[in-house]
């Protein structure tokens, strides 16, 4: 529940602290004292749209905190949990906090962790659900009480069957067109291609191929030169009459360890040529058996030219390089597999549509039922209710009828509420016959019976009770307590007939100067809940008699 909201400078707000309670809260005050203002700071904090021109004038921000209790196992304490956003000191608080620039833009946090528009919309949903003063309009729309029916007969898995299979079938038909609309391959182009793949597979290029025969090829042509340079370079290193570099070199070892022995700073010196020596050796040896395989073979080299000539011309031939002509041949092999069996493809495509369709149809006939099983029930809880709201003769229907578009996520029904408001009338959509009072009366109870367990344990009213008053109001206020028995329920209103049924009363005055005008709220004491009752019975004055009304009222409720 909301335990505390703070605000400030947002409109003609300040700076403000309130502390809700339990159960039914109420508040009062004179029209444009900013009740309503009040419910729109709380939707600010819940992720409603943020508009700068809100920030008090004259300020750089407007910040909004409220604070939640949220059990662990509530939908709330889970999603703040599996989102790390809730509080290790305190795991049962939440605290949310939207600050509103002047110059533009907002920033939200959850538990002093910054986030999202979108998640702190996903929590506000799971913690208050908000009935402003034109939601009683929202009734007329066939999509809200196709909403409100689900609602009622918890429907959520079977419309979130419908729903996967509706993106099934738009998923593939969405496949067809495109394979439709795709440039269908001749049998020229399939030919063609055939040729190809062919002529390719007959030369059989290998990977790596191309780069070995390159390598071996300048080997091969460059035979003669390599023979000759190598044995000069074996001459040098260990056949050179004059002294060859390996036979100087171990001299020079010899000499420098003879002369180690006299002289321990030459130990690192011949370390060194010892090395380079063993060095001279090995790489004298290695050269030596590089020539034993050197050998002129110009019939190799005339292989070897042959086919790399043919492995030139098939790349320019295909467009590629000669290192991609093993890859080329399957990229072949897939473009004539496609095209050959591009009628096959379409054929699948149209059996899974066939299959994905009738899958579709059976979850929404299922849902179909099961929206025929709550319409019942529902309207008959609504027609209780309603007649008690001062319509003791109107009869609710919730009738379905065939809708107009095909595979539609939500199903294959159009929802219609209807209201017969008279003895003998016939029963006709709520949008030709309620008045608007009456749409007051009818959210009121279709929210009375649409609540779930799962709903949000804080409901806020703004003025849902418009253009009633006298018994109805009473009445209206009675239900809106008995709503709070289970969960916290917070009331814009003008009638005393539903403040008087408040657990908790806020009075809510607009203080105005030359230069300044501010709101603030007043938690009253019974005194002042008096007062204030009185002052909604009789208007401008006062009197004794409608302060005695006013304590007979509050007098009713305490001992109901």
């Amino acid at each position: 529940m909301l335990r505390q909201l703070s605000i400030q400078n947002l409109a003609v707000i300040t700076d403000l602290n309130m502390e809700f309670g339990p159960g039914f809260n109420v508040l009062t005050g004179e029209t444009g004292a900013g009740k309503s203002i009040l419910i729109d700071a709380i939707g600010l904090a819940l992720g409603q749209r943020a508009d700068s021109d809100a920030v008090r004038v004259g300020q750089p921000r407007a910040q909004v905190d409220a604070e939640f209790r949220v059990p662990g196992d509530s939908p709330a304490g889970h999603w703040l949990a599996e989102q790390a956003l809730d509080d290790p000191d305190d795991p049962g608080c939440c605290l949310i906090r939207r600050v509103v620039m002047a110059d533009g833009g907002s920033r939200a946090f959850i538990n002093g962790s910054p986030t999202n528009i979108g998640s702190l919309r996903e929590l506000g949903a799971r913690l208050v659900d908000i009935h402003g003063q034109h939601d009683s309009q929202r009734l007329l729309d066939s999509a809200k009480q196709r909403v409100l029916l689900d609602a009622y007969g918890r429907h959520r898995d079977a419309c979130a069957a419908v729903r996967e299979q509706a993106q099934a079938v738009r998923k593939l038909h969405q496949a067809l067109a495109e394979l439709q609309q795709a440039d269908k391959p001749s049998a020229a182009e399939i030919e063609l291609l055939t040729f190809q793949l062919q002529e390719l597979e007959s030369a059989r290029p290998e990977p790596g191929e191309f780069e070995q025969l390159d390598q071996e090829q300048r080997r091969l042509a460059n035979a003669e030169q390599l023979i000759q340079d190598a044995g000069t370079v074996l001459t040098l290193l260990a056949e050179a009459e004059d002294g060859a570099a390996a036979e100087r070199s171990g001299k020079a070892r010899d000499l420098l360890a003879e002369l180690e022995t006299l002289d321990a700073s030459l130990a690192e010196a011949r370390e060194l040529v010892e090395s380079a020596t063993i060095q001279l050796d090995d790489a004298a040896r290695m050269v030596a058996r590089a020539l034993e395989r050197m050998e002129l073979d110009p019939e190799r080299l005339q292989t070897v030219d042959e086919r790399l000539t043919e492995l030139h011309r098939l790349a320019r031939k295909h467009d590629c390089k000669p290192q991609a002509l093993a890859e080329q041949i399957d990229a072949l092999s897939a473009r004539l597999q496609s095209a050959s069996h591009a009628g096959d493809q379409e054929t699948e495509l149209r059996e899974q549509i066939a299959t994905a369709e009738r899958a579709y149809t059976e979850a929404a006939q299922a849902l179909t039922q099961a929206r025929a099983e709550a319409a019942d029930g529902m309207q008959q809880a609504i027609t209780k209710i309603v007649q008690t709201l001062g319509m003791p003769d109107a009869e609710i229907t919730v009738g379905l009828q065939q809708a107009e578009q095909t595979f539609s996520p939500h199903g294959c029904d159009r929802v219609a509420l209807l209201i017969a408001a008279n003895p003998g009338q016939p029963a006709r959509p709520i949008a030709k016959v309620a008045s608007g009072g009456e749409l007051s009366r009818l959210a009121l109870a279709i929210q009375l019976v649409v609540l779930g367990d799962d709903a949000a344990p804080t409901m806020i009213f703004d003025e849902v009770d418009a253009g009633i008053g006298g018994a109805v109001a009473e009445i209206v206020g009675r239900r809106l307590h008995e709503l709070a028995s289970d969960r916290q329920v917070l009331c814009v209103t003008h009638l005393p007939q539903v403040a008087a049924q408040g657990n908790q009363q806020f009075h809510v005055s607009k203080q105005s100067s030359a230069n300044n005008t501010r709101t603030q709220v007043e938690l009253l004491g019974d005194q002042r809940r008096t007062e204030e009752i009185a002052r909604m019975l009789g208007g401008v004055e006062v009197t004794d008699r409608t302060r005695a009304h006013a304590r007979e009222m509050l007098g009713l409720v305490e001992n109901a």
